[in-house]
């Protein structure tokens, strides 16, 4: 059976770019599944396009080719390449930061730039502003026919050399009860925010469900939240329209409303100018 290709872009579906990518798929094997996991990344944010693979990736297996399109610098130098993980799969993507979670959380084993000159969909080549149809999809579709391997991609380049966003938006300095971070994500759709801080990490310097926790957000503008708020499993463990911090989906610490939005009640924004301090009330 040959591996699904999961795509991801922020293309949106309002227009007909994502089938295209598709249709170049099923030219070169018409047999291939593509499976969508989110077209509504926002515009330009790799840091989103990297956190999304963290929370979907790790659930696929072995040798399915992920496509991650989120390309500012679409045309310029940046490397188009595909990445082979450690626990086997692929993602195909501009080095451009997309690959920051992946090389922290799951490991990248090799790294290969796209060879333009092999590996381009035919006729495409004076158009330098659609690499996710003319190089990711084309690419991604050959390898996952298996009409090319890995070392057929292109020439390989060293792992020192992936671009690689900020760690601080990977994980938390966390030494006791006493932390400061930052909100890493906001694109939960029901609202809730999602902080820089591991679930493992917060338990093990002393935090347990139904502790009560002072939460401080803020960034240059002011204060957005100063709040004591209960620490519980899922959002049902409090009032109807009231805060719950709780363990996301994605094992880091994440604060929400039952049944409302935190994201647009506070207006709060992901980013390293986001921050956010928990202590615990005794």
């Amino acid at each position: 059976m040959k591996p699904c290709i999961v795509w991801q872009t922020d293309f949106s579906l309002d227009w007909p770019f994502v089938a295209t990518m598709k249709g170049v798929c099923k030219q070169v094997d018409a047999s291939l599944e593509c499976v969508d996991s989110t077209h509504t990344i926002e515009k330009f944010n790799v840091l989103e396009a990297s956190q999304q693979l963290n929370y979907v990736e790790p659930f696929w297996p072995k040798g399915t080719v992920f496509v991650s399109v989120v390309d500012p610098g679409v045309g310029t130098p940046r490397k188009a390449s595909v990445a082979l993980l450690k626990d086997g799969n692929y993602v195909v993507t501009p080095d451009n930061g997309t690959l920051t979670h992946m090389y922290y959380n799951i490991g990248i084993e090799a790294i290969r730039e796209i060879d333009e000159t092999k590996n381009r969909y035919q006729g495409t080549e004076s158009v330098s502003v659609f690499h996710g149809r003319d190089l990711f999809a084309y690419t991604a579709a050959k390898l996952a026919s298996g009409q090319i391997t890995f070392e057929e991609v292109g020439e390989s380049y060293s792992l020192d050399d992936i671009v690689l966003l900020d760690y601080e938006y990977l994980k938390a300095d966390v030494k006791n009860e006493d932390i400061q971070g930052i909100v890493s994500n906001v694109s939960d759709p029901f609202g809730s925010i999602v902080f820089n801080v591991l679930t493992e990490d917060f338990n093990r310097v002393g935090y347990h469900e139904g502790d009560y926790i002072h939460v401080v957000l803020e960034n240059e503008q002011g204060v957005y939240f100063d709040e004591t708020v209960p620490y519980a499993k899922s959002f049902g463990f409090v009032d109807i329209g009231q805060p719950v911090i709780f363990n996301s989906s994605s094992n880091y610490i994440s604060i929400g409303l039952n049944q409302g939005s935190f994201k647009d009640v506070y207006q709060v924004k992901a980013g390293l100018q986001w921050k956010v301090q928990f202590h615990k009330v005794d």
